[in-house]
C-alpha cells in the first residue's frame, strides 16, 4: 500500500484522520498523512498521533519508507504503537511547519536574486541557507536583506503544477540545484511557481502568497570554497 500525501494538495491542513497500514521498529505507516516526509533539505514534520482510545503519541519525525511509497511516522523507542487497521488522528506542530513553509519560499526568492547554480541548502524553523556556485564577488548582507524583503512584499501568488519527466528533461534550465536532483521515475515532477518570479521543481511545502513570508534578514555569508558561497537567512 501507499501513503497518500495530503500535504501535496493542501500545505495548510493541520489535522486529519488516517488508518494504520503497518507498524514496526521504524515507526508507523498510514494510508494517508499530512506530515511532510524529510527530504530535499526540508526536515520531516513533528506533531501528535492520537489512538482510538485517546492516547496521544508524539511524532518526532516523518521519513519515507525504503520503497519511497509510504511515510514512516517515528514515535521513539519504547512507545506502544497502534494496531494495524486502527483509525488514528493526526495533528501537526503547526507553528514549526508554518515557519518552515515561510523560510522555504523565501529561499526560492533568494535563488531569484542570486541566479547562480545551487550546490546545497537546508530549511530550518524560520531560517535556512543556500550554497551557490558563484564567481568571486562581494555580497552585501544589508542589500540582499532589503531586496528579499521587498520581493516578498510583492505578495506574489505561489502555486504548484505537474509536468512529465520528459517535459523536465526538455527544459533543464528549470533545475537550479546541482546537489539534489528532482525526483523522477514516477512519470511526473512537481513544479512550484511564484507568479512572475520563479518556477522550479520542488516537493516541499510553501506559503500561498509571498506576503506571508514577512521581513527577511540575511544573517551570514560564508566562503565555503573558491567559488562557493553559503548565504544564510532568517525570518523576522
Amino acid at each position: 500500500m501507499k501513503t497518500q500525501l495530503l500535504f501535496r494538495d493542501d500545505a495548510y491542513l493541520r489535522e486529519t484522520t488516517a488508518r494504520v497500514i503497518a507498524v514496526d521498529d521504524a515507526g508507523i505507516q498510514l494510508d494517508q498523512t499530512l506530515f511532510y516526509a524529510q527530504g530535499g533539505g526540508q526536515p520531516g514534520d513533528r506533531g501528535t498521533l492520537t489512538l482510538a482510545d485517546g492516547t496521544s503519541l508524539p511524532v518526532l519525525n516523518a521519513v519515507y519508507g525504503a520503497d519511497r511509497a509510504t511515510v514512516v511516522h517515528q514515535i521513539g523507542a519504547g512507545v506502544r504503537g497502534p494496531e494495524v487497521g486502527e483509525a488514528v488522528s493526526l495533528t501537526l506542530d503547526w507553528p514549526v511547519r508554518y515557519a518552515r513553509m515561510r523560510a522555504h519560499t523565501a529561499l526560492h526568492l533568494l535563488s531569484v536574486i542570486l541566479p547562480y547554480p545551487v550546490t546545497g541548502g537546508s530549511v530550518g524553523d524560520g531560517e535556512g541557507r543556500l550554497d551557490f556556485d558563484i564567481p568571486e564577488a562581494t555580497l552585501d548582507k544589508e542589500a540582499l536583506s532589503a531586496e528579499l524583503t521587498a520581493m516578498a512584499a510583492r505578495d506574489a501568488v505561489v502555486s504548484e503544477r505537474w509536468i512529465t519527466d520528459d517535459e523536465l528533461l526538455a527544459n533543464p534550465s528549470l533545475v537550479k540545484t546541482m546537489s539534489v536532483k528532482p525526483p523522477m521515475g514516477t512519470g511526473r515532477v512537481r513544479l512550484v511557481e511564484i507568479a512572475g518570479l520563479d518556477l522550479q521543481p520542488c516537493g516541499g511545502t510553501h506559503v500561498r502568497r509571498t506576503g506571508e513570508i514577512g521581513a527577511v534578514t540575511v544573517t551570514g555569508i560564508e566562503k565555503k570554497g573558491k567559488q562557493n558561497r553559503r548565504v544564510r537567512i532568517a525570518l523576522a
